[in-house]
């Protein structure tokens, strides 16, 4: 077990994919001496340890290297319940050590020509380049500002390579009109609401079909989820790509987890070449929730934030992520998920402010139903002033029995249900009417979401029971400010 890094090392070191020198290997064999007992070092290429509290974050199994997933609890990780998850000990010893502001910065996915190889070299490099004379001066200085702009000279070019160039900077959209219906009603001051169609099953699009018919005089957008809980549906693409020809506006889901950074810049070319205007990035659900045989469980390629930097910066910059330039850059409007309940209000607020400045421009939370949790952790936004940088659209999904809520406060994470709804709920079922009361207590929450002002709208959930949205839209007043798409 590592002595600085909580828990226990995931998987070995990794490989070189190519025969290094010989100067290069005895690099790597002294640094593996004081990194791999410290830290648990699996030599990824690109350490960032000093940004994360000195907690190294290739130590979650998903291999996130910008924040927790929307799982994260203090108890342990959710993918292996075993350790504890690495990025809320990252998070804790960061606010203790008073550098969580460093969490802010955007980090590269790994360069895996590099992964299995030293740094020590690099370092060296970047020594010399600045001048040996410099930096032993700029450590030394008794200013704090000179020691750490020669600190960062040092580091930082090898931590943010020119083809990335993260910082922890808000970056604006680089265009004035809003490019989707979605963005458009936000933009003006209406309560927008959105919902979610569960893709189908099979290659049969008739049930599909009938859903976007039957929402689309009542919703701005639907979403169509990307493999949820790692079972393969219907792709969001397709879905998406139906919905457009139908009349109806998307939002694509796209979940890191079955995505690699190719796959991802291809998708969002294809995806608006076909009319499709809005995009949610997504981590996705560890294959740990999938069916059997399971799909890898460590490393994935990239990770919501990536996805967002990556994405902006090929609509507003024109640059795909190797830097060339793309003649018709796609346009779309960027959206992410948000934990209101994952892990601690403090913490979470830091990733979802990493969102925005990487490029999210929306978001639709977890379900809500503690509301006072989800009025702290917008308090918890506004206290870092980015609720005026991106609409909040508040996941609301009606219960249809006792089972279901028990089954989704226990088993789906980011998800916390409060003991006087789990009450309700039981009490409903033994009387037969528990699908009632979930309606019921849906249009409370909408009702009571409706008076803050911080937030813009709210995206229904209904995991497959899509014919009930038309009511509770109607039954909670939202119909009135939802005109017709045109």
């Amino acid at each position: 077990m590592p002595i600085l890094t909580p828990g226990r090392r995931w998987q070995p070191s990794y490989y070189p994919f190519r025969r290094d020198k010989l100067g290069n290997r005895i690099l790597n064999s002294l640094e593996m001496l004081y990194k791999g007992p410290l830290w648990g070092c699996r030599q990824c290429g690109n350490c960032l340890l000093q940004e994360t509290a000195f907690i190294c974050p290739m130590e979650c199994p998903k291999g996130l290297r910008n924040g927790p997933c929307g799982g994260s609890t203090p108890e342990h990780c959710y993918v292996d319940e075993t350790r504890p998850c690495i990025w809320y000990k990252i998070h804790e010893r960061a606010f203790k050590m008073g550098r969580e502001e460093h969490l802010l910065e955007v980090f590269p996915p790994l360069d895996w020509e590099k992964v299995g190889s030293e740094q020590l070299g690099g370092l060296l490099k970047q020594v010399r380049i600045n001048g040996v004379k410099n930096v032993i001066s700029g450590l030394l200085s008794f200013k704090e500002d000179q020691r750490k702009k020669t600190w960062d000279g040092i580091f930082r070019p090898i931590r943010q390579p020119a083809w990335w160039g993260g910082d922890a900077e808000y970056h604006a959209p680089k265009y004035d009109e809003p490019v989707s219906e979605l963005e458009k009603r936000l933009k003006s001051g209406e309560f927008v609401v959105t919902a979610e169609i569960q893709p189908p099953l099979t290659a049969s699009t008739n049930k599909l079909k009938q859903n976007i018919e039957l929402l689309k005089p009542f919703v701005t957008a639907v979403n169509f989820t990307d493999s949820a809980s790692a079972t393969p549906r219907m792709s969001s693409w397709a879905c998406s790509a139906i919905a457009v020809q139908m009349g109806a506006e998307p939002v694509l889901q796209i979940a890191a987890r079955d995505i690699t950074r190719n796959s991802l810049q291809a998708e969002a070319l294809g995806s608006a070449a076909l009319g499709v205007k809005n995009i949610l990035c997504l981590t996705g659900d560890s294959n740990r929730l999938s069916p059997k045989p399971r799909g890898r469980m460590d490393i994935l390629d990239l990770d919501s934030i990536q996805m967002l930097w990556i994405l902006r910066q090929m609509r507003d910059e024109g640059k795909y992520l190797d830097e060339r330039n793309i003649k018709f850059p796609p346009k779309y409007f960027l959206g992410a998920a948000a934990s209101p309940f994952a892990s601690e209000v403090k913490f979470q607020a830091i990733r979802e402010h990493k969102k925005v400045n990487a490029g999210a421009q929306f978001f639709q939370t977890n379900l809500i139903f503690n509301l006072d949790r989800f009025e702290e952790w917008l308090n918890a936004l506004a206290a870092r002033n980015i609720l005026n940088k991106v609409y909040i659209l508040a996941g609301v999904s009606p219960l249809r029995s006792f089972k279901i809520a028990n089954y989704m406060n226990n088993e789906i994470p980011g998800v916390q249900i409060p003991v006087e709804i789990m009450k309700r709920m039981e009490a409903a079922e033994a009387l037969g009417n528990a699908a009632e009361e979930g309606i019921q207590i849906s249009l409370e929450m909408i009702e009571k979401i409706r008076t803050m002002q911080e937030v813009n709208g709210v995206h229904l959930t209904t995991v497959g029971w899509e014919e009930v949205v038309p009511r509770i839209i109607t039954e909670a007043g939202l119909i009135k400010s939802i005109p017709e798409i045109s």
